[in-house]
C-alpha cells in the first residue's frame, strides 16, 4: 500500500480563486477592498520571506496590502503605539504582528494591544475565547487549513480518534478545538506524554505539530490512518546544503498511511491563503455585510 499524497498546493490553489473571486464583487458591489497590514520586527531573513509571500499573495487577490518594518531594537512602547494605530485604520481589515519577536519584547502585551477584529492570525486572548466556545470567525490559519485538507480528503471524521501532538497556541490547541467541533474524538500529546508511540498507533488521523525532525516513525502509524505533517524544519542535506522536512519520516510513514501530507507541499501552502480567507471575512463582519462561506 502506498498512501494517497495530500496535495496541499492543489487545494490551496482552488480556495485562492474563491477568494479572488469575492474580492472582485465586494469590490464592485461595494466599493471594498480587503485590506492586509504585515509587522515585521527586526530582520529574520525566514519572517521576511513568510512576510514578503503574504504581501504578494494579498495584492495578487486583489486586496490592499501594507508592510510596516521596524528595527530589531524597537521598543515595546513604539511596537504598540504601531499596532494601536493599525488597530484604529478603517482601510486595515486584518493585522498580523510577525511571530516570533525578539527576545526583550512581549508578545502577550502586544496581542493584547491588537483589536480582535482585525486579529487575522486568530492569537488574541478573545478571539480563543471565541474558538472555545463555538462562536469564531476568525480561526488560527495552519488549523483551519488543516480542516480543510481532512474535508477534502478525509469527509465527516465525527467518531474518529484524532491525536495531535503539539500543544501551541499557534497550532496544537486551537487545532483541537476545531477537531472537537467536528465531533472527532481527540487526543492532544506533546513532548512529556508517556509511550507516545503506543497513542499514535490508536489514531485514525494523526497530526503532527511538535517541531522535531522526523519524529514520528512509521511503526507509529495505524495502517490506513491520515497523517497530516504540520511540522517544518530544516535540516542538514551535506555539502553545505539543507533540505526542508516534517515531523514525519515521510518516506517511511508513505507505506503504512492511508493518506498524507508532504513537506514542503501540504499543510504550509494552506497557511497564507487561509490568512487571506481570514482577511477577507474581517473585512465583511467590519462593514456588517455577509461572511463568505468557503
Amino acid at each position: 500500500m502506498t498512501a494517497t499524497i495530500i496535495d496541499g498546493k492543489a487545494s490551496a490553489a482552488r480556495l485562492r480563486e474563491k477568494i479572488a473571486a469575492e474580492a472582485t464583487r465586494l469590490k464592485s458591489a461595494h466599493g471594498l477592498q480587503p485590506g492586509l497590514a504585515t509587522v515585521l520586527v527586526g530582520n529574520d531573513p525566514a519572517s521576511e520571506v513568510y512576510v514578503r509571500n503574504k504581501g504578494k499573495t494579498a495584492e495578487a487577490l486583489g486586496f490592499k496590502s501594507a508592510h510596516v518594518a521596524l528595527a530589531a531594537d524597537t521598543t515595546q512602547e513604539t511596537l504598540l503605539a504601531k499596532v494601536q494605530e493599525l488597530s484604529a485604520d478603517k482601510s486595515v481589515h486584518g493585522i498580523l504582528v510577525q511571530l516570533p519577536l525578539p527576545k526583550h519584547l512581549d508578545e502577550a502585551q502586544v496581542l493584547d494591544a491588537l483589536d480582535p477584529a482585525k486579529d487575522v492570525d486568530a492569537l488574541t486572548p478573545t478571539n480563543a475565547g471565541l474558538l472555545m466556545s463555538g462562536r469564531a470567525h476568525l480561526v488560527s490559519c495552519t488549523p483551519a487549513g488543516v480542516m480543510l485538507l481532512l474535508k477534502e480528503y478525509v469527509g465527516d471524521i465525527a467518531g474518529k480518534d484524532v491525536l495531535v501532538i503539539g500543544r501551541s497556541l499557534l497550532f496544537g490547541k486551537p487545532a483541537a478545538q476545531l477537531l472537537l467541533a467536528a465531533n472527532a474524538t481527540v487526543t492532544m500529546a506533546h513532548s512529556r506524554s508517556r509511550d507516545l508511540p503506543a497513542i499514535a498507533r490508536r489514531a485514525d488521523i494523526l497530526v503532527a505539530a511538535i517541531g522535531k525532525p522526523e519524529l514520528v516513525k512509521a511503526d507509529w502509524i495505524k495502517p490506513g490512518a491520515t497523517v497530516i505533517d504540520v511540522g517544518i524544519n530544516r535540516i542538514d542535506a551535506g555539502g553545505g546544503k539543507t533540505r526542508l522536512v516534517g515531523d514525519v519520516d515521510y518516506e517511511a510513514a508513505r507505506a503504512v498511511a492511508g493518506a498524507i501530507t508532504p513537506v514542503p507541499g501540504g499543510v504550509g501552502a494552506m497557511t497564507i491563503v487561509c490568512l487571506m480567507q481570514n482577511t477577507l471575512i474581517a473585512a465583511c463582519a467590519q462593514n456588517g455585510l455577509p461572511l463568505p462561506k468557503f
